[in-house]
């Protein structure tokens, strides 16, 4: 059987709270996921959109004149719920990210996945996702076809946002792509939670990602070893 991995997601409006949560976790978890929203393409906005100083924050960022907070101690994986991801891909893969991740129904995917190509593979790859919302079906990755590594089925259907309701259809849309594609590494994000753990896991999630599950008390580091807890019981 397939490691399962449980990926902390982490959404905040500036550097300073993103260097606070991965303090919070640090020593407990490898990667970690940053919520990249731009108030585009989803009703909200987080680092380095917030504010408009941020976005010089960010160039310093990507010329490499700063690093990532923590970047030792962690392997990055950017989900950006961004409406023009193919403007700001490549400026991620600079800033050192490992996993980026474009979502299917945002303006410019496709160029977006299509300049990530290049940067796929090798021992030092960036490994490409696509992110469908749970009410899309499989079909919807047929125009990004070899173009990337792995998909992200969203657990809620309004994103941009932590501490949402599960969306149950989003199990119904894991089991089909894992019969469609077998051998596709799927992972969820959104509104997984301890209740709903097991479920994505069955349907065929391998990677879980949860923000307020893990954040949303004093103790991060606890909700994250009761919530792999669940995945030995």
């Amino acid at each position: 059987m397939q490691k399962i991995e449980i990926i902390p997601a982490i959404l905040e409006q500036s550097l300073d709270e993103i260097a606070a949560r991965l303090e919070s976790i640090q020593g407990a978890a490898r990667s970690v996921q940053i919520d990249v929203v731009d108030g585009g393409y989803a009703p909200n906005r987080t680092w380095p959109y917030a504010e408009k100083s941020q976005q010089a924050e960010f160039a310093r960022i990507v010329a490499q004149d700063e690093g990532f907070p923590l970047w030792e101690d962690f392997d990055f994986e950017i989900d950006l719920m961004v409406a023009h991801p193919e403007r700001v891909v490549l400026d991620w893969v600079e800033a050192g990210a490992l996993r980026i991740i474009v979502h299917a129904n945002s303006v410019g995917s496709l160029d977006a996945l299509q300049k990530l190509s290049t940067f796929r593979g090798g021992d030092f790859g960036v490994a490409v996702g696509v992110a469908l919302s749970c009410t899309d079906t499989s079909d919807t990755l047929e125009p990004f076809s070899g173009l990337y590594d792995f998909v992200q089925v969203m657990g809620v259907e309004k994103i941009g946002f932590q501490g949402r309701g599960f969306d149950a259809r989003a199990l119904t849309l894991l089991r089909a792509l894992k019969e469609k594609y077998p051998g596709l590494q799927l992972q969820i994000d959104g509104g997984v939670g301890h209740n709903h753990l097991l479920d994505c896991v069955e349907a065929g999630a391998v990677r879980i990602t949860s923000g307020s599950a893990i954040f949303g008390n004093d103790d991060p580091r606890r909700s994250l070893r009761e919530l792999r807890d669940i995945l030995k019981a």
